[in-house]
């Protein structure tokens, strides 16, 4: 599967904007109703992610088509990081334990944050490093040889 990069970088800048008021307020809902949108993405795919399916309604008909798409994978996997943060970020605010949520929600929104202002996906980055390190299939294991 393919997906516009524009539309990533569009649900990444909504994600910096929620992540950032998560910090300001300490909110661990706003934070586990983030997780959700990171888990829907990671877990039923991008095509279901609720920013995505923002994007396709309201900018992708206003802006046309890319002029390139990108897989799928990458994506997925960065919003499985999310996920793996939000869930931990959302266990430190709510369990009293504030450095935690801090910290957790402070390490997704630079992600989201470099995504999202320069197109720069630190996730889709660590997928690609460990697809190198680790093929999905013997044709990939030999061509990175």
């Amino acid at each position: 599967m393919q997906v516009d990069p524009r539309g990533q970088r569009m649900a990444a800048g909504i994600t910096t904007v929620i992540l950032v008021i998560v910090l300001v307020t300490g909110s661990w809902e706003l934070l586990a109703a983030q997780a959700v949108v990171f888990a829907v993405g990671a877990l039923a795919g991008l095509r279901y992610a609720p920013y995505g399916l923002i994007y396709q309604a309201l900018v992708r008909p206003r802006i046309g088509p890319p002029a390139e798409l990108e897989a799928a994978a990458p994506p997925r996997f960065a919003q499985g990081v999310g996920l793996v943060f939000a869930v931990v970020g959302t266990a430190g605010y709510a369990l009293g334990t504030e450095w935690l949520g801090i910290g957790a929600t402070a390490f997704a929104l630079g992600a989201a944050f470099l995504n999202a202002a320069f197109g720069f996906c630190l996730g889709c980055e660590m997928y690609l490093l460990i697809r190198r390190v680790i093929p999905l299939n013997r044709s990939e294991r030999e061509v990175s040889v």
